[in-house]
């Protein structure tokens, strides 16, 4: 395991090459004391990426009146547009100085009851087709990261793997555009918060801002650095393994330039919401036999989060 920069730098042909057990032990490691890494050769095309944050920038400079006609209530924030101010972090009144967009997977007709279907910008036609595409590329990344996790947990190989196949896995593109003057002083671009989900995947922000808070208080920058993605642990993955994986605080912050806009594409991945949540045997018995967490499932914990965010009333 190298350090570029400020925290774990992994590849993951190591996982598909005769490496796998280093990149194994690499994996949990990291997610075990820091909760963060950076990870390279991930088989997701640069080129796409870039493609997708331009076809983005088309979308957010639209009129608001344009990109309000995406942003249905019913949805609850889960497809289509958020508008700038409506989330913020749980425990935190002031709103981050975001919008954004939500795409979900294609779902079969055995799904359309469980799970929205997704909005298409009729404005930027290669919108949709392009995050569609990042969608199933960054999909496929984050299974052989979960088979990772499995793996040193002890656990069968697609133990986390199996139930994100089938799961309400989100790409959130986000649009941080210049400070208003009338924002509040204690608004920021992403208030401290943990990721709900099992891990999140961020490809390429177009510019610094991420932060993670270390266990000593203080905040770590995360250079945003072409090439690379950077993966953390969720609250739902640090539930099963009953706190062995960390969800490590973190924060997206106002930048010394206020005129400045910054984009970002976190890749939220969840498992299926009847997953049982409950933590596993093999990590409780690594807890001196405490259980840590309450049992629940996957669909009760997001409800619960999105309540206390903001994007459920």
């Amino acid at each position: 395991m190298t350090l570029t920069h400020t925290i774990p730098v992994l590849d993951l042909e190591d996982f598909q090459t005769g490496r796998r057990d280093r990149f194994v032990e690499q994996v949990g490691q990291a997610l075990e004391t820091i909760g963060f890494f950076a990870l390279v050769n991930h088989g997701v095309d640069a080129g796409l990426i870039q493609r997708a944050y331009q076809a983005a920038a088309d979308f957010f400079q639209l009129p608001e009146s344009v990109k309000r006609r995406y942003e249905d209530p019913a949805l609850n924030g889960q497809r289509g547009f958020v508008h700038f101010g409506k989330e913020h972090a749980k425990d935190n009144p002031y709103p981050d100085l975001k919008e954004f967009w939500h795409v979900g997977r294609s779902f079969g007709e055995a799904e359309v009851a469980l799970y929205p279907p997704n909005l298409v910008p009729l404005e930027v036609p290669e919108f949709h087709p392009l995050l569609s595409e990042l969608y199933n590329q960054l999909e496929s990344c984050a299974l052989s990261l979960l088979q990772a996790c499995a793996l040193y947990l002890g656990e069968p190989l697609n133990l986390l793997a199996d139930p994100a196949r089938s799961g309400d896995t989100i790409l959130r593109v986000i649009h941080y555009p210049p400070i208003p003057p009338e924002a509040h002083p204690a608004s920021v671009r992403s208030a401290p918060h943990e990721d709900i989900n099992l891990i999140t995947l961020l490809c390429g922000a177009t510019d610094d801002g991420l932060e993670l808070l270390q266990r000593d208080g203080s905040w770590l920058a995360v250079p945003a650095i072409a090439g690379q993605i950077i993966v953390d642990s969720g609250d739902m993955l640090q539930q099963i393994t009953n706190g062995l994986f960390k969800s490590t605080t973190h924060r997206v912050v106002n930048p010394t330039d206020e005129r400045s806009r910054r984009f970002s594409m976190p890749f939220f991945v969840h498992p299926n919401p009847a997953t049982d949540l409950t933590p596993l045997p093999g990590c409780i018995a690594r807890s001196e036999g405490v259980q840590k967490f309450p049992a629940i499932t996957a669909g009760e914990y997001l409800l619960q989060r999105l309540r206390e965010i903001g994007l459920i009333d």
